[in-house]
């Protein structure tokens, strides 16, 4: 199978290619990228060809493209690969707008590609035994469920609204959102949120609290933040809390770890699950199969309407409903 990737811009660029290694019969065709420097450095690494035009890529006998470009640019590099018949990955968040989310989903139908949302976490083994105790009914009926997705300010474009579509809140909301929708195959219908910007000295939000009702009458909270600081062990957490009428039970994603304490300070030696592995093969599979994505560019665009509702709450001061789409 051949892929390629247009731009490093997201970190996740780089696990991503890791995966694509470690997989047989997959060739990284090659690496697109505006940034010479960055693009070229990336061909280098995983000894692929360096293209500083993402449409000299697209011109490639490639099967597939994973974008992880900035979020403002996810349209116009999806359409672009839809049209040239290529299956996507796309990382997360889907787009910065809606209407955007929305014309990615629709071409990507009228070209028949895959269109597929980065969200990792559905990979991790600690969530997929959740959902699995969840489907079982061993917590009985969900009436409601706390989670956490706190990290570290990446700084760069997340940093810029015009490239990024807003700070922690956008960046961090939807994994959580697209885990909740999963676990109880219930749509999000109403959101309430206070933002700020309060951490660091960049004027973006940094740090939110989302509190989201479902159809099914669940009532979830989400802190949503960049609150970590540079010297914390590692870039953040995924948490749940699920209460339901049965027993409650309680997730931290990234718990498979060991604490070492040395001269440096507090480090984290992880040994745990690589989610990126775990979407990219899921991916390849649902490539080289023709199978529907396990993860659509609808649920992205889903979790999308949460954080963008977030916002609008947030500057309104009001609960928002979300619009049936």
């Amino acid at each position: 199978m051949k892929v390629g990737i247009i731009s490093f811009a997201h970190g996740h660029a780089n696990s991503y290619a890791d995966a694509l290694t470690k997989i047989d019969g997959v060739q990284l065709v090659g690496i697109a990228d505006e940034d010479e420097n960055r693009g070229t450095n990336a061909a280098l690494r995983y000894q692929s060809q360096y293209f500083s035009r993402y449409q000299e890529l697209l011109e490639q006998d490639l099967d597939a493209v994973i974008i992880t470009s900035e979020n403002s640019k996810h349209r116009e590099h999806v359409v672009a690969a839809a049209k040239a018949g290529k299956h996507i990955l796309c990382e997360k968040p889907i787009a910065s707008k809606l209407e955007d989310a929305k014309e990615m989903i629709e071409v990507c139908k009228q070209n028949q590609v895959i269109l597929q949302t980065a969200f990792p976490v559905r990979f991790n083994s600690a969530i997929l035994r959740a959902k699995k105790i969840i489907d079982n009914g061993d917590l009985g009926q969900i009436l409601a469920i706390k989670g956490t997705n706190r990290g570290t300010n990446p700084g760069g474009w997340f940093v810029d609204p015009n490239l990024s579509g807003g700070g922690a809140v956008i960046d961090h909301t939807v994994h959580v959102v697209d885990i909740m929708r999963w676990f109880m195959g219930s749509e999000p219908r109403e959101v309430y949120a206070e933002i700020d910007h309060s951490i660091s000295s960049y004027l973006i939000d940094d740090c939110g609290i989302l509190t989201i009702e479902f159809d099914n009458d669940v009532f979830s909270t989400l802190d949503c933040s960049w609150s970590r600081n540079e010297t914390y062990p590692t870039w953040g957490d995924v948490t749940l809390e699920i209460i339901g009428s049965e027993g409650t039970l309680k997730v931290d994603a990234f718990a498979q770890k060991l604490d070492v304490y040395d001269k440096s300070g507090a480090n984290w030696n992880f040994w745990g699950d690589d989610m990126d592995f775990g979407l990219i093969s899921d991916f390849l599979n649902s490539v080289s199969t023709g199978k529907d994505p396990s993860i659509t560019g609808t649920d992205g665009l889903k979790a999308l309407e949460v954080a963008l509702a977030a916002y609008e709450s947030a500057a309104k001061r009001q609960p928002v409903k979300l619009i049936k789409i």
